[in-house]
């Protein structure tokens, strides 16, 4: 399970009993709703699905997938579909290298996604050995859908963008900043992130 409310909350308030900034920034904008997604293989093959397309376009392309493959699109079930009907889904080439790719490590139980290392970087290292699941993309998995209290996607824009908001930085941080930055916010960083998209484009800030 994602991080609850509850532990948002938790974590947030003890960043911001260390983090004057972080305290005025909550006080203005209050605390973020959660993000959680279910563990699991479909979570994957989702965040594949939508990778460099709106998210009105990725859902039309998962609800053709399920009407030629069925609900939750099993993984033998793609791996068996025809190239030419997975593009009339609309999922490109590249997107369905990258979906055997995850289904193929399923299928053969070297990727356990139930019973991922405990050690975040392990666990990093054994989701980005899927084909199209990047250091970014197996973070955000670690966050939302297994609600990892540590993670922080120092990488992602909006997380450097909310940095620079929040902290009242001259200039966005780059990712080897913000992983300095937030560095004292351990081991509570995963709820600092979704408080930083939650800040992105609050204009009280």
């Amino acid at each position: 399970m994602g991080l609850t409310a509850e532990k948002l909350r938790s974590g947030l308030d003890a960043i911001a009993a260390r983090e004057p900034a972080m305290a005025r920034a909550l006080a203005i904008a209050g605390y973020p709703e959660p993000r959680i997604r279910a563990t699991g293989y479909a979570t994957l093959l989702r965040t594949i699905v939508g990778q460099q397309v709106s998210v009105a376009a990725a859902a039309s392309v998962w609800t053709r997938l399920e009407a030629l493959l069925g609900e939750g699109i099993h993984p033998e079930t793609l791996l068996a579909a025809e190239f030419d009907a997975l593009r009339g889904c609309g999922l490109s080439r590249q997107k369905q290298g990258y979906a055997r790719s995850l289904c193929e490590l399923v299928i053969a139980g070297s990727l356990d996604l139930e019973n991922l290392p405990a050690d975040d970087e392990e666990a990093i290292a054994q989701l980005v050995r899927i084909k199209g699941i990047g250091r970014w993309s197996a973070e955000i998995y670690l966050l939302f859908a297994e609600g990892r209290a540590d993670i922080w996607p120092a990488g992602d824009l909006a997380v450097q963008a909310g940095l620079h908001k929040l902290l009242g930085l001259e200039a966005r941080p780059n990712e080897a900043l913000a992983r300095e930055l937030a560095e004292p916010w351990r081991p509570h960083r995963g709820a600092a992130a979704i408080f930083t998209w939650h800040c992105y484009n609050n204009p009280a800030l």
